[in-house]
């Protein structure tokens, strides 16, 4: 008896998942790294506030004076944060050996994203002229929800770019 007769009988003949199924797979994982990505996200966004707060108000008011250099210094480290986050948890399975590039296409592309609020918030105020801040931070949320999947897709599309061995 061969496969033929052997289907044609009703056993089962072993073959490729079903589409649905698999939609439902691929579907599941994006939804899982989309959530690690949020939460990283989430992550060093508190490590961000939080040094900042800490550098210029913390203990010997470090940087009470200076708020940009406090500023760019959470930035950095939250920066850090965000990369190894990603890195080892978000995207672990497409990490490559080139870690120095890695980190720097992973800056490059967060300091272009950073720019996204600045510049919704001044095409709401100088452009549309709603000054309020209700406006202000209307415009300033939108632009960092697209930054937001812009540094997703970069992440995914020029850092993370290894295969599972």
């Amino acid at each position: 008896m061969n496969e033929t007769d052997e289907a044609a009988v009703g056993a089962p003949v072993p073959g490729p998942p079903a589409p649905a199924a698999l939609r439902w797979v691929m579907l599941r994982a994006r939804a899982l790294e989309i959530t690690r990505f949020l939460s990283v996200g989430a992550v060093a966004f508190v490590v961000d506030l939080g040094l900042f707060n800490l550098l210029r108000f913390g203990p010997g008011h470090v940087l009470e004076a200076k708020p940009l250099t406090a500023k760019l210094i959470s930035v950095a480290v939250a920066t850090l944060v965000s990369w190894l986050g990603n890195r080892h948890w978000t995207f672990a399975e497409h990490a490559t050996p080139q870690r120095g590039r890695e980190l720097l296409v992973f800056a490059v592309i967060n300091v272009l994203c950073a720019l996204i609020p600045v510049l919704t918030l001044a095409f709401s105020h100088y452009t549309l002229d709603l000054v309020s801040p209700a406006a202000d931070n209307v415009s300033t949320v939108i632009g960092i929800a697209i930054g937001t999947v812009l540094r997703y897709l970069g992440y995914k599309r020029w850092v993370f770019t290894g295969h599972r061995p």
